[in-house]
Parts: structure tokens; C-alpha cells; sequence
């Protein structure tokens, strides 16, 4: 399915480009018209409802891990990585910091040293409960303004393209 593009009718005329067809595809190119604005406003949306709402000051990506981490540990931080869609060094950084402030327990792989196992802390498994309820909550309020059936499109819509 083509993106729909409009036309810049605000372009001035006789704008000269030194790559062929430039202006062509900048007249084509309309930001408020693409999927990465409305992503990025999305989630700049969720975000901001998340961190209004989520005790503990974690971020969505420590939440993330945390509560994969409670349905996976022990796993090693590669696998953490991969079930929640971060990169290694991002992943790497979400566990360094969680490590610090005592919600995760790292140890080396008995079977293999360089690989890390990583478990939930007692308090790790504490804040992962106080926090599903209020995680719901974040959310419904994100999808707030759609119907059910509609949720559930947006939610099958972005499966299919992730």
C-alpha cells in the first residue's frame, strides 16, 4: 500500500535543485503525513502519561526488562535484550542501571563465564508488583481515545509492521 503524498502547493515556483528530482520528491514529502511523525507522537504521548503515573522513576525500558525479566530469570541480558526489543548496548545500559539501584542480581553463566545470568532482586519482584496495576492503567490512558475494536486494530497494525 502507497503512503499518500500531496503536492506542496506553498513551494516557490522555480525552486531549482541540483539533485534531479528533489524537488519532485520534496513536494511529495509531507512530514505531518508520515508514519514516524505519528509514531514518534505516540509514543512521546505514552512516555509522558507513563512517567506521570509509574512510581519508582523507572523508565519504559526498565520496565520493560523488569517485568520480561520476572517471566524469564534467570536468562542471560542477550536473551533480556532480544524478547524486549533492545539492542545490546541498550540493554547493557537498562541493566547497569537497574543492577545499581538494586532490582536486578547479575552472575556469571556456570556454563559459560563470559555470559551474564541475570534474576529479579526481592525488590525488583516488589516494584515489578506494586507497579502491574498502575501499568494497565498507563496503558488504557494510551489508548484512551480508541474503541476496543480500534485498539485492537492499532495493536494487530503495529505487530504486523514490528
Amino acid at each position: 500500500m502507497d503512503v499518500p503524498f500531496k503536492q506542496d502547493t506553498n513551494a516557490p515556483e522555480g525552486l531549482v535543485s541540483s539533485t534531479p528530482g528533489a524537488s519532485d520528491q520534496h513536494a511529495q514529502y509531507m512530514l505531518g503525513e508520515q508514519i514516524g511523525f505519528y509514531l514518534r507522537q505516540a509514543n512521546q504521548r505514552h512516555v509522558a502519561i507513563f512517567a506521570s503515573l509509574i512510581s519508582e522513576k523507572l523508565t519504559t525500558t526498565q520496565w520493560a526488562a523488569l517485568v520480561k525479566l520476572k517471566d524469564l530469570q534467570p536468562c542471560s541480558q542477550g536473551n533480556l535484550g532480544r524478547e524486549t526489543a533492545m539492542d545490546m548496548a541498550t540493554i547493557k545500559g537498562v541493566v547497569d542501571r537497574l543492577v545499581k539501584r538494586g532490582l536486578v542480581h547479575t552472575a556469571p553463566d556456570p556454563a559459560d563465564a563470559r555470559r551474564l545470568v541475570l534474576t529479579l532482586t526481592a525488590e525488583g519482584d516488589a516494584t515489578v508488583s506494586r507497579n502491574l496495576s498502575i501499568a494497565l492503567q498507563i496503558s488504557q490512558e494510551t489508548l484512551g481515545t480508541l474503541t476496543p475494536a480500534e485498539r485492537m486494530m492499532l495493536m494487530e497494525l503495529l505487530r504486523k509492521i514490528c
